[in-house]
């Protein structure tokens, strides 16, 4: 082996860090663990006969295509079916202005890729996606958090920080938020505060980054317009994804833009992995024409509303007094709050010891705070084991309180 191996790495991979939450799913891999760690569909959302059937259907009429590399943009039928279900949301968009990505991850490291250098400021919410926030750090970026309220990214504070930079000379890359069940928090952005993002980002010049994997997963509530939409001026860049809507294993997002910054995208992603799976996005497109896909996100609306009400139900319940949490309107997580004086950490080793997992809130932090919060998953188990899981996270909370 190479004696000098530590110092020959790039700088780059020496900033990456390895995913808290992948490496926190090794230890919770042990049948008696209920884990509400990771942001799991449930598998049986998965639509796997009917998959079966326009599997078949594509590799007997169309399976030399399907088998083929194909274009950097993606297949140009599942572009353009997902550009009309924007259009009936209120999106002035065309094919020029969506890209097909391998997973709204993807799309992040593009972002990063096609935006950051070292040292970049890039704008995000305390807390937010730890993903984002990885594909942000592995490009060097400094990252500045802005603390949501009951509304989200709060305006006022995000002023004040783009009024700073502009008088030290400075103006971040971009501003990043998750306006619809943001992850880890379960905020839904209201118009109101979106229109005042967007006004913010027009006065200061500065990109605004839409990461929107939830949006379709509404329980309760009116659908807010997004911030593309409001804006209609090319300022904002939207992500999507099927992975927490139809099948996390097919690996498909895209990102929505001026078609000026998607063809940035496109040669960025050129160079990372040539195309998407055509496979993989002929078989969702087929999917969705078929009209299997709303027929299919219904029922899975109807099942995760009943396990966040479930999860609540034990919330309220089982959980001691001083623990708050958050009700999302959608999505798949709620995000805990312990009183001030707890560490999660802590906490996390007397729940291992009884059997439950969750995430530390602190990692979702990019400046270490929220050591008192953690993000807890409803979506993946059953009632029952939810309900049982609860109990025990409250138990070893109440242990740590010194009122077991």
């Amino acid at each position: 082996m190479i004696k000098d191996l530590e110092q020959i790495y790039s700088v780059s991979i020496k900033s990456m860090k390895k995913s808290a939450i992948r490496e926190l799913l090794k230890l919770t891999q042990k049948p008696e663990i209920i884990s509400f760690a990771g942001g799991l569909p449930a598998p049986d959302t998965f639509p796997i006969e009917q998959l079966k059937e326009i599997t078949t259907e594509i590799l007997d009429t169309d399976g030399a295509a399907a088998l083929q590399y194909g274009a950097t943009e993606g297949v140009t039928e599942l572009r353009q079916i997902l550009v009309d279900r924007y259009k009936k949301q209120g999106l002035n968009i065309e094919l020029k202005n969506l890209t097909i990505t391998t997973s709204s991850q993807q799309g992040l490291d593009l972002l990063a890729k096609v935006f950051i250098n070292r040292g970049d400021k890039v704008i995000v919410g305390l807390p937010s996606y730890l993903g984002g926030l990885g594909a942000f750090n592995s490009y060097g970026s400094d990252l500045i958090g802005i603390t949501l309220d009951d509304k989200g990214m709060r305006s006022d504070l995000l002023e004040k920080k783009l009024e700073e930079l502009r008088l030290q000379g400075t103006k971040p890359k971009f501003i990043y938020v998750i306006p619809d069940f943001q992850n880890p928090a379960g905020i839904t952005m209201p118009k109101s505060r979106r229109l005042e993002i967007i006004a913010l980002a027009k006065k200061y010049d500065v990109l605004l980054v839409e990461d929107s994997p939830y949006r379709e997963v509404r329980f309760d509530g009116e659908p807010q317009p997004t911030l593309f939409e409001l804006d209609n001026s090319g300022q904002v860049i939207l992500l999507g994804t099927f992975s927490k809507i139809f099948v996390p294993g097919f690996r498909i997002g895209w990102v929505i833009a001026d078609e000026r910054i998607v063809d940035k995208f496109v040669t960025a992603k050129q160079s990372t992995d040539l195309c998407t799976p055509t496979l993989n996005q002929k078989i969702a497109y087929k999917y969705i024409q078929k009209g299997y896909f709303d027929q299919n996100l219904k029922k899975t609306i109807a099942s995760y509303r009943e396990k966040r009400d479930n999860m609540l139900k034990a919330f309220r319940e089982y959980m001691p007094e001083g623990v708050t949490w958050i009700e999302p309107e959608g999505g798949l997580f709620l995000f805990l709050k312990l009183p001030e004086h707890m560490d999660a950490e802590k906490l996390f080793n007397k729940a291992l010891e009884n059997n439950v997992a969750f995430v530390l809130g602190s990692v979702f932090h990019c400046d270490g705070s929220g050591k008192n919060t953690m993000r807890i998953n409803f979506s993946y188990m059953s009632k029952d084991k939810t309900t049982e899981g609860v109990k025990r996270l409250a138990k070893a909370i109440k242990e740590e309180m010194g009122i077991a």
